[in-house]
């Protein structure tokens, strides 16, 4: 079974503007609204992907009420804790004529503490051994910067493994609990490492580092230019198919989302290497968060280059 946690999910809005300007009145050729927020995206790629996911958040308000409406039509289990507040709305501003792709992010609604440590409570009584669970995105206001910390600590105890897809403190803090899997890409490595990463050479030794430390594996995105991979089992250079990129919304969450299936399933570590460089790629290929279709992720599986390093 897997589990996603969204903290601080989201309505996505995708708001299309052809040649959008700044200081300028902007007309609108279209617009959309999804469910959102990095776990809840996973879990819908983990679906399309013909597995099975709990999306677990915090929701509020009547944004709270759109998610989970949207989850229940696309037959997605929802466990729902009640947050502080209206859930947030996160708006993309697309411009497909200059290729530019602009994020205003609201803070969203405020937990506390206790929230947060009843919530993972009744979590962790639902967790079995050998289970996946997948910790997304940033922390909502009133968050700990330890609670990723917390909850993988708390998810291992249970038996499962840990998928941790998170920046800043929140990362760093969540590495000492020793979840199974990171993706950072290369600037949030270089960032956590405290130096610049130039290269893949230095790319690989610093993920090489925190797999020598006890993190099983670490995925390093680099947008367009595909992956490393770096597990206790081998190092992989990764470059996924070029493609018309509709909407990079849920790209990153769609790579865990492959993985956590992968994982689910007992595949082999290259095979689920090149699913999610294949199901990355798709991604892109729709509009707002709407999941990559399966169709696309078959055929663009063999375009996928894999190099052992």
């Amino acid at each position: 079974m897997i589990y996603t946690v969204t903290l601080n999910p989201a309505v996505d809005k995708t708001i299309y503007v052809d040649n959008f300007t700044l200081d300028a009145v902007n007309r609108v050729s279209s617009i959309r609204q999804d469910a959102g927020g990095k776990g809840i995206n996973v879990s819908k790629t983990i679906q399309q992907l013909g597995g099975t996911s709990t999306a677990v958040a915090f929701l509020g308000g009547a944004s709270g009420s759109f998610i989970t409406s949207a989850l229940d039509e696309m037959g997605i289990p929802v466990r729902a804790f009640a947050a502080e507040g209206d859930t947030r709305t996160n708006t993309k501003v697309v411009d497909l004529v200059s290729h530019t792709y602009t994020d205003i992010n609201e803070p969203g609604a405020a937990v506390t503490k206790a929230m947060l440590d009843d919530a993972l409570a009744i979590l962790a009584l639902e967790i079995n051994p050998g289970d996946i669970v997948v910790l997304s995105g940033s922390l909502p206001a009133g968050a700990p910067t330890k609670t990723y910390a917390t909850w993988t600590r708390a998810c291992r105890k249970a038996g499962a493994r840990v998928f941790l897809d998170a920046d800043g403190e929140a990362l760093v803090e969540g590495l000492a609990a020793k979840p199974s899997l990171i993706k950072p890409n290369e600037v949030e490595l270089g960032r956590m490492l405290g130096r610049e990463l130039a290269d893949d050479d230095s790319i690989i030794a610093s993920a090489q580092e925190l797999v020598d430390d006890g993190i099983e594996q670490v995925m390093v995105s680099m947008g367009g230019a595909g992956a490393i991979f770096v597990t206790d089992k081998g190092a992989y250079r990764l470059h996924q198919p070029a493609v018309e990129v509709i909407s990079t919304v849920g790209a990153g969450d769609s790579v865990v989302a492959a993985l956590a299936y992968a994982a689910d399933q007992n595949l082999p570590l290259e095979q689920a290497a090149r699913l999610s460089m294949a199901v990355g790629a798709a991604t892109v290929m729709q509009p707002g968060t709407e999941p990559a279709k399966r169709d696309d992720i078959d055929r663009l599986l063999d375009q996928v280059q894999l190099t052992r390093l």
